[in-house]
């Protein structure tokens, strides 16, 4: 069977975004500058040389270096609880790495142009196969990389705009219960059959798939009120993506001849067609503002992104109508508000601190735990250490606290009795994430 599903930023949204606590609500990654994650990953309102490519393209225009070049990788680890009829079961996830590479360079002094890679989406969730969510989710593996070239402008001395062409492919790795035990044993004790599952998860569906490439356009407009105070706008725009080719693998927890031609003869046809869906990745749009003088910079940027594009996913299996599968997702807009703050101390040394709070769109009687997204508080902090004038040595640290969401549920069909069955758990999530990146300017 091939894959055929919308990913990148919409995949993981769909069947499996990933743990909330490592990513933002939906599909944003907050770490891609390790040097702004010590100030709560805000810049949309600062200059920040190649870095302001993926911020707000427009004050890269401002760069007064001929070379700007930044690198920072992420380590992030997160951890998942949900509470089922009074017993917790939590995530056994691995760390997930995500990074980015900046560099710009100056053409003209009021025109320049640079390059980035960076991972807008990418995390990981493991609920271990057996628990009783099993079949909303199992465990995902999610990584997207985004390539965008970037131009930015200085029209006026106090203004400038900034475009960059965002292309996004990735990968994604599923695994999902068909069927749980409990349905299982009651057709097994109706045809007189002894074999018992209890809590353990029949059949499992393991799908694994390459997204397409997909574009999009990243813009800026940056605006300089006075010596000490700048303020910019920074959008990105929707796109559509998808995922073909992917290959689907059914695995069973049983070799008992008996019970194995039962589920093949309800299961197989999951394995043997295409199956297709589509899904947007939404548009943001952020304010920044920021303060500034030769010791201290502060910055506020307040993010609203379109999630009420993301109503439902419609999945549909080519000669395998009774496994098609429409879920309700009903996302509403959410704001995401960063605040940081940076003292240059000495000559070769910046601190930094900052906070981010990500409010959930998504309504609790809609909470997947493939994605256990809730409002969550985020407290960060930073340094940069210079060992000769051109050379940063950059290290930033962050914590995730959701504030936690009880009976939330979710709605789905079960594969073998066609008939609804609601899911209800208390989530909490949080995460560490630690970042280290050098940046180099001559």
């Amino acid at each position: 069977m091939k894959f055929s599903t919308i990913k990148s930023a919409a995949i993981a949204a769909a069947l499996i975004l990933p743990s909330a606590s490592v990513i933002a609500e939906g599909y944003q990654v907050n770490s891609l500058s390790t040097r702004q994650l010590g100030m709560g990953h805000a810049g949309i309102g600062m200059k920040l040389g190649a870095e302001s490519q993926f911020f707000n393209p427009a004050a890269m225009a401002f760069m007064n270096d001929k070379v700007d070049l930044s690198a920072s990788f992420n380590a992030i680890f997160p951890t998942c609880t949900a509470t089922v009829g009074g017993k917790e079961y939590t995530t056994d996830n691995k760390a997930s790495t995500p990074f980015s590479i900046f560099g710009a360079f100056s053409i003209f002094d009021n025109l320049k142009a640079g390059i980035s890679v960076y991972t807008p989406y990418g995390s990981s969730i493991d609920w271990t196969d057996n628990w009783p969510g099993a079949t909303l989710n199992q465990s995902v593996s999610l990584a997207a990389y985004t390539v965008q070239p970037t131009i930015s402008w200085k029209i006026l001395p106090n203004l400038s705009i900034g475009a960059g062409l965002t292309m996004t492919w990735g990968s994604v790795n599923l695994n999902k219960g068909l069927i749980d035990g409990k349905t299982l044993d009651a057709m097994l004790a109706a045809i007189g059959s002894q074999y018992r599952f209890g809590d353990v998860t029949p059949a499992s569906v393991n799908l694994n798939g390459k997204a397409d490439m997909a574009f999009g356009v990243n813009l800026g407009v940056m605006y300089d009120f006075s010596e000490h105070v700048s303020a910019g706008v920074n959008f990105r725009s929707k796109s559509m993506m998808k995922v073909k080719a992917g290959e689907t693998t059914v695995s069973y927890a049983t070799s008992d001849p008996t019970i194995l031609a039962l589920l093949t003869s309800k299961l197989d046809g999951i394995s043997k067609t295409d199956f297709k869906a589509e899904m947007p990745c939404p548009a943001t749009l952020g304010f920044g503002a920021s303060w500034h003088n030769d010791r201290v910079v502060a910055d506020f940027d307040a993010q609203l992104t379109f999630w009420n594009a993301y109503k439902s996913l419609d999945i549909s299996f080519d000669g395998a109508s009774q496994f098609d599968q429409h879920l309700e997702k009903n996302y509403h807009n959410s704001w995401l508000m960063r605040a940081g703050v940076e003292w240059k101390t000495t000559p070769r040394l910046d601190l930094r601190a900052g906070l981010m709070v990500d409010f959930s769109p998504c309504d609790k009687e809609y909470y997947n735990p493939e994605t256990p997204g809730m409002t969550k508080i985020e407290p960060t902090l930073g340094l940069t250490f210079r060992p000769i004038p051109c050379l940063g040595v950059n290290l930033a640290a962050m914590y995730v606290a959701g504030c936690g969401i009880d009976n939330a549920s979710y709605t789905s069909t079960n594969v073998l009795t066609q008939q609804p069955e609601t899911f209800t758990a208390d989530y909490r999530v949080h995460s560490w994430t630690a970042s280290v990146g050098l940046s180099l300017s001559f």
